[in-house]
């Protein structure tokens, strides 16, 4: 059977054509995806999301005969806006914990200036604790200082659930803040029991 053929049945939603269309290309679609993932991400997380997408989005090929550039620009556009989250969760971290070198000799030798990075550290010791959902929330609201529609809209997520996502994050914070070490761990597993 022609691949053109194979891209029209699996927009009208014939599974083993989608099915045949991966496997036939999913070995050069790694390829792309190794070319262009950050460092540190699974390459088969990645290549399932690409997959998810052929799926979700063939019906949207106008042109079967385009078939692999859809494909590669699929793969393309899943590793950068990998890179891209990553980068950003990086970015917001530095902003809750400032790098010693970046800030200036006499702000390090004051009583304060010390006293302010120390805070600044053990917030940021305690925003790493924090289940992830809720981690991303509080940093966007806090740190970046987003609306909670703003965040809605990066996230995905309904402006209710962001609410509450800060200010259960933001309580947490506060009881772990006031905790020992050890209980600290312990309640954070449980909550992301319970979120799973």
């Amino acid at each position: 059977m022609e691949e053109s053929d194979l891209v029209r049945r699996a927009a009208a939603g014939d599974a083993a054509a989608a099915e045949q269309i991966w496997v036939t290309h999913r070995r050069w679609i790694a390829a792309v995806l190794l070319a262009h993932k950050p460092r540190q991400t699974d390459l088969e997380d990645l290549l399932q999301e690409v997959a998810l997408s052929v799926v979700q989005k063939i019906n949207q090929l106008d042109d079967p005969s385009a078939l692999k550039p859809w494909l590669r620009m699929i793969a393309v556009n899943t590793a950068r806006a990998t890179g891209r989250k990553q980068t950003r969760r990086r970015g917001l971290l530095r902003l809750v914990r400032p790098d010693v070198a970046s800030e200036s000799v006499s702000d390090l030798t004051t009583r304060e200036g010390k006293e302010r990075q120390a805070r600044a550290r053990k917030l940021g010791l305690l925003i790493d604790q924090l289940p992830e959902n809720y981690r991303e929330c509080v940093l966007l609201r806090c740190a970046r200082g987003m609306s909670h529609k703003q965040i809605s809209d990066v996230t995905g997520l309904p402006e209710t659930t962001v609410e509450t996502r800060i200010a259960r994050g933001r309580r947490m914070l506060r009881e772990l803040a006031q905790k020992p070490a050890k209980e600290r761990a312990a309640m954070v597993e449980a909550v992301a029991r319970s979120e799973s």
